[in-house]
């Protein structure tokens, strides 16, 4: 009976925690690439690509806020 139980519960945890890296390795991908289009958009002179620049700067801001807080959750888990 114990085994059972044990079983389960560390197949549920770790199902959950997969599941729970996804949204992660999303975001933090989104974020390299919107990084990678601004500068790209920056570096040309036009005016059309200085906007399209700033434009991307509302997706950047709230990425480099989620993966901040994925690291900081991370490392507490690492170190707790």
């Amino acid at each position: 009976m114990i085994t059972t139980v044990v079983t389960s519960t560390v197949t549920s945890v770790t199902t959950i925690a997969g599941f729970g890296m996804i949204p992660g390795l999303v975001a933090a991908i989104a974020l390299v690439v919107f990084l990678c289009v601004k500068e790209l958009a920056a570096a040309n002179g036009s005016s059309s690509h200085q906007s399209l620049a700033k434009f991307l700067d509302v997706g950047v801001v709230p990425l480099i806020i989620a993966f901040t807080m994925i690291v900081i959750v991370t490392i507490v888990g690492i170190i707790a």
